[in-house]
């Protein structure tokens, strides 16, 4: 696996650029709570987003999906890079697709991000990990396989602090390391 993209794609957190995030938060899971106050940076631009809390779960606002979620490490680790999509990147937001169901050998499965051009047809996807998820050939084996069913040309794989962009070649057998992600503009062209 390559050395994780740091820098190139995205600016380093600062300070005086008001790149480093920090929160804190309680997250309940099935039986148990698997996250206290943390202080994570992120290796994204900063985002200001709506969370509210009810009892001892906090919530953030995902304004794609017009709802409030569950805040977990990968849905903060989702709404930052939402955020880059939009804002950084020129992606349209009516062209966003999260938490995509997909079927895959008879089992539904969900894509995090899904881009779709103006066409309406898939152009890339996007796997969020929290960021204590070890980027690894799982996590790309688990993109490869929703690549099966919707067949784009760029795949990236995040946990907040890697992000790894792969260009899938036309014929779909090999896939190529990218050092800057595509811009919005790919919702413009058919696939």
């Amino acid at each position: 696996m390559p050395k994780a993209i740091l820098g190139l794609i995205f600016p380093q957190p600062s300070n005086k650029h008001g790149c480093s995030i920090f929160f804190d938060f309680v997250c309940r899971t099935q039986s148990s709570i698997f996250c206290t106050t943390n202080s994570m940076r992120l290796n994204l631009p900063a985002i200001t987003p709506r969370i509210k809390t009810e009892g001892e779960n906090q919530y953030i606002f995902d304004s794609i999906r017009k709802k409030y979620l569950l805040l977990t490490p990968e849905e903060w680790v989702r709404q930052h890079f939402i955020s880059y999509l939009i804002n950084s990147l020129g992606f349209s937001a009516q062209l966003l697709a999260l938490e995509k169901e997909i079927k895959l050998n008879g089992s539904q499965k969900r894509c995090d991000i899904v881009a779709y051009n103006r066409y309406g047809q898939p152009v890339l996807i996007v796997e969020c990990k929290a960021p204590q998820v070890k980027i690894s050939q799982k996590t790309f084996d688990q993109i490869a396989r929703y690549n099966l069913v919707l067949g784009v040309e760029w795949l990236i794989v995040t946990n907040g602090l890697e992000h790894y962009c792969c260009q899938v070649q036309a014929s779909g057998s090999s896939y190529q390391f990218i050092e800057k992600l595509p811009d919005g503009s790919i919702q413009d062209t058919k696939s």
